[in-house]
């Protein structure tokens, strides 16, 4: 660190009748760095009286007025002397004689970032199974096998029905569960599917329910289209009925169950306009107790008939993309409103 000191006197005496008054100031600047301080000092009284005695006569010296200098990031120092004052920054007020001021500028400060929002079906599992396979026509002998449903015995899987132009159960399931699962886990669900178009054929019947049980799913569903009579419309809801029997024992779901079955219902009615079926189920609502995926089960868990597809205007319907998003949509709002504990809204 460098220091350097300097000193200078200025005088002042005036004269008036017989009394002399004298001022006389000492002025230090000392510089340390980059940083200059401006001292105004008194002489000492008897200095003044012995230069007042010798009848002394100096014209007035005043100090110069050193020009600010900025001591740190965002400061301006400004000094003065008696009788002088250095230039103040426009717009500021000016220092009092024999006063230095400072002025601080604050730092700028980035805005704070808003804190991130939670997803709202975060930490929630989900897992959709979309009925049946594309591959099962090509594997009869393994979809024929019966397996345990706990009160009897079914066929591992079928190859689920179609359209009149051939559009299949199978795809159509696939294409709105893949809707679903693209629109939950924008939510921040973590979704599950019981088969991916991935395997030859199946899983069956009791192997989707242990897909749903062993991830301990939050919520479950096995999406279909129906295969009805041509002459009836509409889509329904399949709620599980109270099965213990064997290995199967699913009490501890059923009613969190029929609370899912009646918001899948509303919903997926709300986004599609599609009409309660005519032909099947009562309101769009049915229970039934011959369903692997629901006997099995020990999570809450619903199948959905969408549509029946031998009828031509829900073909119709159904073969359309568009309304397939609808469809995926109100699926997705019902399990956004279980799993966010809203009640289950009133029904007609």
């Amino acid at each position: 660190m460098n220091r350097a000191t300097s000193t200078s006197t200025s005088t002042s005496t005036s004269t008036s009748g017989t009394r002399t008054r004298t001022r006389t100031a000492v002025t230090t600047a000392t510089t340390t760095g980059t940083a200059t301080r401006v001292l105004a000092a008194p002489l000492g009284l008897l200095t003044l009286l012995a230069l007042s005695a010798c009848g002394t006569s100096t014209a007035a010296t005043r100090a110069a007025a050193l020009p600010p200098l900025s001591t740190a990031a965002g400061a301006t120092t400004t000094a003065t002397t008696a009788g002088s004052t250095a230039p103040s920054p426009a717009g500021s007020p000016s220092a009092a004689p024999g006063t230095a001021t400072a002025t601080a500028m604050p730092p700028a400060t980035a805005p704070a970032s808003p804190p991130a929002t939670a997803k709202p079906l975060s930490g929630r599992t989900v897992v959709i199974d979309p009925g049946h396979n594309p591959g099962n026509f090509d594997h009869a002998t393994q979809i024929n096998q019966q397996v345990d449903v706990g009160n009897g015995r079914k066929e591992c899987d079928t190859t689920g029905t179609e359209t009149n132009a051939g559009y299949t159960e199978a795809a159509y399931t696939l294409d709105v569960s893949h809707r679903i699962r693209d629109i939950l886990q924008g939510l921040g669900a973590t979704v599950l599917l019981t088969q991916d178009g991935d395997r030859p054929w199946g899983p069956c019947v009791d192997e989707r329910a242990a897909i749903g049980n062993n991830a301990h799913a939050d919520a479950a569903i096995s999406v279909h289209g129906d295969g009805g009579p041509a002459s009836g419309s509409g889509f329904h809801v399949i709620m599980p009925a109270k099965v213990v029997a064997g290995k199967a024992d699913n009490s501890a779901i059923v009613d969190p169950s029929h609370r899912l079955g009646l918001l899948v219902r509303d919903s997926f009615h709300t986004a599609t306009g599609e009409p309660y079926a005519d032909y099947v189920a009562d309101q769009g609502l049915d229970t039934r107790s011959d369903l692997g995926g629901l006997n099995l089960s020990t999570v809450p868990k619903v199948f959905i008939e969408c549509g029946n597809m031998r009828n031509s205007g829900d073909a119709q319907r159904m073969t359309d993309p568009q309304w397939r998003q609808r469809a995926a949509q109100g699926i997705a709002n019902a399990f956004t409103a279980f799993l966010s504990g809203r009640s289950v809204p009133t029904t007609g």
